[in-house]
């Protein structure tokens, strides 16, 4: 399964992707917007935003993206290594 991640810390996209990893999932971080956003998003089977950590033009490109493609969207108020983890436990069954 592949899954985004939006928003969360700079430092820790890395761990987020081997905590996606260690779970199956192939995963993608941004931590902060790039150009062409809402294309860099792709078409995965979830998109993971961290609430507390996320712009409102990042939130509304997921909003465009997701609503367009049908995609998934789960909202996480803590950008916490244990609130994904969760999340991950709860999707991967």
């Amino acid at each position: 399964m592949s899954i985004v991640i939006v928003g969360g810390n700079d430092r820790m996209a890395a761990r987020y992707s081997d905590i996606c990893k260690s779970y199956n999932f192939k995963a993608k971080v941004f931590t902060q917007m790039p150009t062409d956003f809402e294309n860099k998003i792709g078409d995965p089977d979830l998109i993971a935003v961290f609430t507390g950590t996320c712009s409102h033009k990042m939130l509304g490109g997921v909003k465009r993206r997701s609503e367009k493609y049908g995609i998934p969207v789960e909202h996480i108020n803590s950008s916490s290594v244990s609130a994904l983890k969760q999340l991950l436990e709860k999707v991967g069954k």
